[in-house]
């Protein structure tokens, strides 16, 4: 699940009357965020849970009629996106328009593209996309500022309010699935819509709907709320300069990235030399710069390259799982039978139920808990091993669609793997950041995010659901090559940590 921004440097004052007041104690402005971002993941994981199935459908059934390799390929561009526009939507909120007026804006931007997915045609389904991703790019950075802004620096309740407004991420991204698969596969609603005269094959879009008044209501609290949060997120004074041009720079550099990106759909050399990058960015700031600063950057530059790994192959859950969980795998459990996008909500499921659990093992672990290094290790081989576990269970198509319970297992897997790389990931790029540089970093961050869901839609191009031995070999050989950058990390874990510097293991 997507994870919020730290913020490394909190408004330095809130006004006494929102010290408290809302959820456990925190200020009133937290319970506004809480069921504002609740809503808006809402709408994203309902929406993306349907995506691929919908891109891939025939067009007798309501769907598009895609090929699986270019409705990877969308998916891949579409994720990339909007994690991408993070970086221009966070300028664009620091120096224009605040964080709050760009969650604003971005979240009717992000409504009005749910509402276009609801009408039946291939133009309004690129440009609810495209709206969305616009719309995420300003909402997503601004949202986590808010939240940082509504404590002092050093308010012991910080990490707490962040853990809340987690929690309300993983809730909304829980539910969703549920609801907008239900409303465009289950059988039963589609022989309601029969019986109100309607053609079940346009259920898709009702669950597109449904992620659409998600999102109305998540603009809607937060509109009515607004007041709550009045004090932060202000627009830079209106005696400011403006900083037009490095917008001119950012806006270009981002429309650049992605331009190769997606044409790196046709032209491969593109990605490889961009995957690249990083690696070159390591061995000069970690080889050839002996400053601190350059050390820090080395070591960011290690853990980004494990992040684009690791959401290479956990971001497979819109795409490869998906079609897996669709295609082979048996849709009822307990005797009950349910819509394949439900598999969608389980990850969810068991980020609210282990992250106390993290966070009590860390801080009773204390000084003798791992480096951030190691856990990073520890997150590649749970996500490897989640991808082993496929090999057997694809092995068992051959007698026919397979038993829930290996994606469910897939999925604990993963969710242990994000547990021990994502926060502790956002939290080890604050830490690192050198103070010039701590908006860039968080950006860099982001920009892992994209560039791993990039190369999940390429992976997933991949699969095969009518080849047994080639299914298999599909999982297994991704499984392998997670396996070996968790052996090289695992080596690299000294020198990591020397570059980190004693302060931040």
């Amino acid at each position: 699940m997507s994870t919020p921004r730290p913020i490394p440097d909190p408004t330095p004052h809130v006004p006494e009357d929102f010290h408290g007041g809302g959820i456990a104690g925190h200020p009133k402005g937290l319970s506004n965020l809480f069921f504002a971002e609740l809503w808006e993941r809402f709408s994203y994981y309902g929406m993306r849970a349907l995506l691929m199935l919908f891109m891939i459908a025939p067009v007798a059934s309501g769907g598009l009629g895609f090929a699986q390799p270019q409705a990877a390929a969308v998916y891949g561009n579409y994720v990339m996106s909007s994690y991408m526009l993070c970086i221009l939507g966070g300028f664009i909120a620091d120096n224009f328009i605040g964080a709050r007026r760009a969650v604003l804006i971005g979240g009717f931007i992000i409504t009005a593209g749910h509402y276009a997915l609801a009408f039946d045609s291939v133009p309004t389904f690129y440009a609810g996309l495209i709206l969305i991703a616009v719309g995420t790019g300003l909402l997503k950075p601004s949202i986590s500022t808010l939240v940082g802004g509504l404590y002092r620096r050093g308010d012991s309740r910080r990490d707490a309010g962040f853990s809340l407004f987690y929690m309300g991420i993983n809730i909304g991204a829980f539910a969703a699935p549920l609801v907008t698969g239900y409303l465009a596969q289950d059988e039963g609603f589609k022989q309601i819509l029969v019986g109100w005269g309607l053609d079940p094959r346009h259920s898709w879009h009702w669950g597109f709907g449904a992620a659409g008044i998600g999102m109305t209501l998540g603009m809607w609290v937060y509109v009515r709320r607004l007041d709550w949060v009045r004090h932060v997120g202000d627009a830079p004074a209106a005696d400011q300069k403006r900083p037009w041009e490095r917008l001119a720079l950012v806006t270009l550099g981002t429309v650049a990235l992605l331009t190769l990106m997606m044409k790196s759909d046709e032209h491969a050399w593109l990605g490889y030399a961009i995957y690249a990058l990083p690696v070159l960015a390591v061995l000069y700031f970690g080889v050839f710069r002996q400053d601190d600063d350059s050390k820090r950057i080395a070591a960011i530059g290690v853990f980004f390259i494990a992040a684009v790994l690791f959401w290479a192959v956990f971001e497979q859950a819109g795409t490869t799982l998906t079609l897996f969980a669709d295609e082979l795998t048996r849709t009822e459990l307990l005797g009950q039978a349910f819509p394949s996008s439900w598999f969608q909500s389980v990850n969810a499921l068991f980020v609210i139920a282990l992250a106390p659990v993290f966070a009590w093992l860390w801080v009773a672990l204390g000084t003798r808990q791992p480096s951030v290094a190691a856990k990073f290790v520890l997150g590649l081989v749970c996500l490897g091993l989640s991808f082993a576990l496929m090999v057997p269970a694809a092995q068992g198509i051959v007698a026919g669609k397979v038993s829930p319970w290996w994606l469910i297992g897939v999925y604990f897997l993963q969710t242990l793997g994000e547990m021990c790389l994502s926060p502790v990931g956002l939290s080890t790029m604050s830490k690192l950041a050198p103070a010039r540089l701590t908006g860039l970093v968080l950006g860099v961050w982001f920009m892992a995010t994209a560039l791993g869901n990039k190369l999940s839609g390429t992976l997933s191009a991949g699969f095969s659901s009518k080849d047994p031995v080639a299914l298999a070999n599909f999982f297994r050989d991704q499984a392998i090559v997670v396996g070996l950058m968790a052996l090289v990390l695992l080596a690299l874990v000294p020198w990591v940590r020397h570059l980190m510097g004693k302060d931040h293991h």
